[in-house]
């Protein structure tokens, strides 16, 4: 097993298997500032982990969603898991579309305690975002051993 493998189970083993994780998931706003600079954002949200991308249930009416279908890239960071990563989010639409009920029964499942009475599935706004990660960090055991991921090329040094 080489470095980008023992990685990516570590994630798995940390993030997945239909955990629900709380991460830090910042954006690009729309609006630019006074100085005209691009605007960081940034929200908690939950969401779970497989093969290296996260999922989240949203609302396409959002700023998030709105900023993301500006601007893909995205950063994200799993709290007080020393991981961080950046890449492209995606709206893959309308929760109950036939191409998106293998996602959503895994969405519903990790969130079962919550899931019906934050999101509408009804509203064809409601959607599912996925983060496509490009890099990231993993940090073991305060910085005794790190992980710096090209998931791109599939690589880890």
């Amino acid at each position: 097993m080489n470095k980008y493998e023992e990685g990516l189970k570590i994630l798995n083993d940390k993030f997945g298997n239909g955990k629900d994780n709380v991460i830090s998931l910042a954006t690009i706003a729309i609006e630019h500032s006074e100085d005209g600079n691009p605007k960081p954002c940034v929200r908690d949200v939950d969401a779970i982990y497989e093969n290296g991308v996260f999922y989240i249930v949203t609302y396409a009416k959002t700023n998030k969603v709105k900023q993301i279908e500006a601007n893909g890239e995205v950063s994200i960071a799993v709290h007080f898991e020393d991981f961080f990563s950046s890449g492209i989010g995606r709206n893959l639409g309308w929760v109950l579309q036939p191409r998106n009920a293998e996602i959503r029964n895994r969405l519903r499942s990790a969130f079962k305690d919550w899931y019906d009475f934050a999101n509408n599935e009804k509203d064809e706004d409601c959607c599912i975002i996925a983060i496509y990660m490009k890099k990231g960090t993993l940090r073991i055991n305060h910085g005794e051993m790190f992980y710096y991921f090209d998931f791109e090329n599939k690589i880890a040094k």
